[in-house]
């Protein structure tokens, strides 16, 4: 009897330049994975920095190991150049900008629409992305779906669009919906405009932002595009918070630690609470007898998540002084080079080195999971 292909979602979140241990989660995924596999992903789902790694892997997904390997050669070699401007003039006018419109309450000037100018990043998928592999992936059966996730100054709800099969349906629920769109670089550069520190982009008539704010069930899209089981890689190391009393008192937050945290918030705690909120389910549907659980459309959907072994932001804190001057200089301003600031520049710090430690931190994390993961992907 031949099985049927499970219909595996991959879930990728956000996270800026700590994406990178996507990468790693991936690379080892395609070592351990047979070589007549095409593509252990036929749905594909991505927000904010995700979002981008979901499009290369959904255009490669005839040839899933290829695309890893593509992706990993990016990040491999990533410089905050082919990210956002960081030259000295680009990174002070900027900023001197914004606190004049501040000062001046907007007079005299117009603002800068953002922080940061990640026009850069444009160009370099401009470079080395292709849409029209995707369509062809999806005629071709070996992708079911990709799924880019924005969020939309307008109307404030977290718009997840989709290119799929032909059988697909938009969904709305609460603050959220799925839309079909032959996607494209606009959607990437969407879901990826941290607020504030990246401008928001128009796509048909209205500005989008940062695909994480607002999404509340992050696992939801894949399952409206037809996965059963999903595989959700995560960027920030799960651990016990310590209830200790600190043997001396704390100094007051300064902004970069409190940005770092509301980006740790923005990204990362809808996707634990999503996944908490999956398990109650499957644990209620399990005390269901069968006739009972035919009668509801709940469904029981396996999960696997990876996640850092390790403190991302303690890794990077090695790294700060590679950044440019310019960007050392604002994060100083804003209190991010103090206490526990390395929180928030772990996110923008897209430099080779640190990213090549995320990789392998991904990688080696993956590899302890190598029996359970294959028997998973099925």
């Amino acid at each position: 009897m031949i099985r049927a292909r499970p219909q595996v979602g991959l879930i990728l979140g956000g996270g800026g330049a700590r994406a990178a241990y996507q990468i790693g989660v991936l690379k080892a995924v395609a070592d351990i994975i047979p070589d007549d596999v095409n593509n252990p992903f036929p749905i594909i789902c991505g927000t904010s920095a995700g979002s981008i790694n979901a499009a290369v892997l959904a255009a490669s997904a005839l040839r899933f190991k290829e695309g890893v390997d593509r992706l990993v050669g990016v990040w491999e070699n990533f410089e905050i150049e082919q990210v956002f401007r960081a030259d000295v003039w680009s990174a002070f006018s900027r900023g001197g900008r914004l606190i004049f419109a501040m000062l001046t309450g907007g007079f005299g000037q117009s603002s800068p629409k953002s922080l940061l100018d990640n026009t850069p990043l444009r160009e370099l998928l401009e470079r080395h992305l292709s849409f029209d592999r995707i369509d062809q992936a999806v005629g071709s059966g070996e992708m079911r779906a990709l799924c880019v996730t924005a969020c939309s100054y307008k109307t404030g709800r977290s718009v997840s669009f989709y290119r799929g099969a032909d059988d697909l349906q938009p969904w709305t629920r609460a603050r959220r919906l799925g839309k079909h769109a032959h996607i494209n670089i606009g959607h990437l550069m969407a879901s990826s405009a941290i607020p504030i520190i990246f401008p928001a982009v128009a796509i048909e008539g209205e500005y989008f932002g940062d695909g994480s704010m607002r999404q509340t069930a992050p696992i939801s899209p894949a399952l409206h595009l037809g996965a059963d089981k999903v595989l959700v890689i995560g960027v920030r190391q799960e651990r016990q918070i310590e209830s200790e009393i600190p043997a001396q008192p704390m100094a007051y937050p300064s902004m970069g630690q409190i940005a770092g945290y509301i980006l740790d918030t923005l990204f990362l705690s809808s996707l634990n609470a999503d996944i908490e909120r999956l398990e109650r389910i499957n644990q209620t549907l399990s005390l269901l007898s069968e006739t009972n659980q035919t009668q509801t459309e709940l469904k029981h959907i396996e999960t696997f998540v990876i996640s850092p072994s390790e403190d991302i932001a303690a890794i990077a804190e090695p790294h700060i002084d590679a950044l440019p001057l310019s960007v050392q200089y604002l994060m100083r301003v804003i209190g991010a080079r103090r206490g526990s600031g390395e929180r928030l520049l772990s996110y923008l710090l897209f430099h080779s080195a640190f990213c090549r430690e995320l990789i392998d931190l991904g990688y080696n994390d993956t590899i302890e999971h190598r029996e359970k993961l294959l028997e998973f992907l099925g």
